[in-house]
């Protein structure tokens, strides 16, 4: 006899939605969430920048577009119904140069193909708008918002308990082992669980763990830190809105912002430096078997050579805070250094495939008794409830369940 039903691997905010949304569908199943740290969303959930997106930069019919509009309105009326705090506070995608101008114009027609709200912002009422924000002009999306992701994903947790369900903390997973009729689980204690089927929502170990089940060839997790400053209580009210910059249209980052978070204070970041340890949140920690599975990685190798300037740049960002600063003054000239304040940083699982591409959109793979969620990038959070809908589709699905 197994152990229980369904195990969910990963108790971040996408484990957490898919197993309470399996809850839900599936009510006499008994599910399991199996977590490596002592607490929930210790890890990219409750290191993020707390926004809820719209839903603007994503390529239209794509699942990330997709998941992300639907997610905004879903996580907005999740917070409503159970008492979690957040504010729908807009976003202004700033232009800042004249080359801007038109990658902010793209960035209209395709959140228009996304179905959003969307109004070009002139720069006096940019200025009217946002007094201590600089730009040539800028575009406003309404929908977006903040919120603390970590009390969502806690509060998932404690509707999987209260429906039967399982939540077990200081849990990792060491080996996974496909049976005919189970799934062998050892943890890092030594015991032994035996799942019928197995959905794997493990983040920066999502290619490991599905490696031992015979997936993810093709394919590697790499870590890349996202450094965040607070700006002091002088400057808890220098924007009202989520300012962005116009980002880059070749990375999957969206580029050093503003953001008033829902504890009162403002943060500024994050940027994208390559990370020496998958949980590598500051600049000294590295790990040796993380470098080395990177390292013999083809596909880490061209992605080096491929995006060597903006690389380099990345890590010049991070070694100078003047460097930084010189970011967020691109479109808030008035912060000097003395506003920034230390911040904890996030790590982002970033899927890379053999010839170096960073892959962009959701991708989950199977096999005959598990599903992997091998990438989940930005906006996954946002995105958490419909992604969680996703996975119980095709989980029961595949396993068969009525």
């Amino acid at each position: 006899m197994a152990d229980f039903d369904i195990v969910v691997i990963g108790g971040g905010i996408v484990g957490l939605s898919t197993a309470m949304q399996l809850s839900r569908r599936f009510p006499g199943k008994a599910i399991a969430v199996l977590e490596k740290e002592p607490i929930l969303a210790g890890h990219q959930t409750g290191r993020n920048s707390g926004v809820i997106h719209a839903g603007v930069y994503y390529e239209p019919g794509s699942l990330k577009a997709q998941f992300c509009r639907q997610g905004s309105a879903a996580t907005m009326r999740f917070c409503e119904e159970y008492g979690i705090p957040f504010e729908q506070r807009g976003k202004l995608l700033v232009a800042t140069s004249a080359e801007e101008l038109p990658r902010m114009e793209k960035l209209h027609e395709r959140a228009r193909a996304n179905g959003l709200e969307v109004h070009r912002v002139g720069k006096d009422e940019l200025t009217e708008r946002e007094p201590h924000v600089t730009g040539l002009g800028a575009l406003f999306i309404p929908a977006s918002g903040i919120v603390d992701y970590g009390k969502v994903t806690r509060r998932m947790g404690t509707i999987l308990t209260d429906a039967g369900g399982t939540i077990m903390t200081n849990s990792e997973v060491r080996d996974l082992s496909e049976q005919p009729d189970s799934v062998e689980i050892v943890l890092n204690d030594g015991a032994l669980l035996r799942a019928r089927h197995v959905v794997a929502c493990a983040g920066i170990n999502a290619d490991r763990l599905a490696r031992l089940c015979g997936l993810a060839a093709d394919l590697a997790i790499i870590p890349f830190r996202g450094e965040y400053f607070r700006l002091g209580p002088s400057r808890n009210r220098i924007v009202q809105h989520l300012i962005y910059p116009i980002p880059d249209p070749s990375l999957p980052f969206l580029g050093v912002h503003l953001t008033p978070m829902i504890g009162g204070f403002v943060t500024v970041g994050p940027n994208a430096v390559l990370a020496f340890a998958r949980d590598g949140y500051r600049l000294g920690d590295i790990n040796s078997k993380d470098l080395w599975e990177m390292a013999r990685f083809r596909g880490f190798r061209r992605m080096i050579i491929d995006n060597i300037r903006s690389g380099l740049a990345e890590i010049a960002n991070s070694l100078s805070s003047r460097r930084y600063l010189a970011l967020c003054q691109r479109y808030c000239p008035e912060l000097e250094l003395t506003d920034l304040h230390p911040h904890p940083a996030g790590v982002r699982a970033q899927a890379v495939n053999r010839d170096g591409r960073l892959l962009h959109d959701f991708l989950i793979e199977r096999t005959a008794r598990t599903v992997h969620v091998l990438n989940a990038p930005s906006p996954a959070a946002t995105s958490a409830l419909p992604i969680g809908r996703h996975i119980a589709d095709i989980a029961g699905a595949h396993f068969n369940y009525a």
